[in-house]
């Protein structure tokens, strides 16, 4: 006879929520300035437990959009459909846009 298999949260994130052994949570990395409108990727911190996305969600990048309490609301795409998550500062990272510039167009030379 088996057991059920275990379906939870954090199931099959052994590798996905490892860290180092020396990495600490800092206090900067708790009280990040986070501002709406920021540009931010979904980065678990498996040492905070508190306010954790989902599995689902780790590595996905989306817009700040409002504030609910100190927790930022991060609206992202999953496909087509566009899903708001409600996590705490410590599991986001924040991200430099850079411009995009335009391609210069290639002068074809007919011989």
């Amino acid at each position: 006879m088996s057991c059920k298999k275990a379906k939870g949260k954090r199931s099959k994130t052994r590798s996905l929520l490892r860290r180092n052994v020396r990495a600490k949570t800092t206090v900067n990395e708790i009280m990040k300035p986070v501002k709406v409108g920021d540009t931010v990727q979904v980065i678990i911190n498996s040492s905070k437990h508190q306010g954790i996305p989902h599995k689902r969600m780790y590595g996905k990048t989306g817009n700040v959009v409002d504030f609910q309490g100190k927790a930022p609301v991060i609206e992202i795409y999953d496909g087509n459909l566009k899903k708001k998550i409600i996590t705490d500062k410590v599991h986001i990272k924040q991200i430099k846009q850079i411009p995009k510039t335009p391609k210069p167009k290639l002068q074809r030379v007919i011989r």
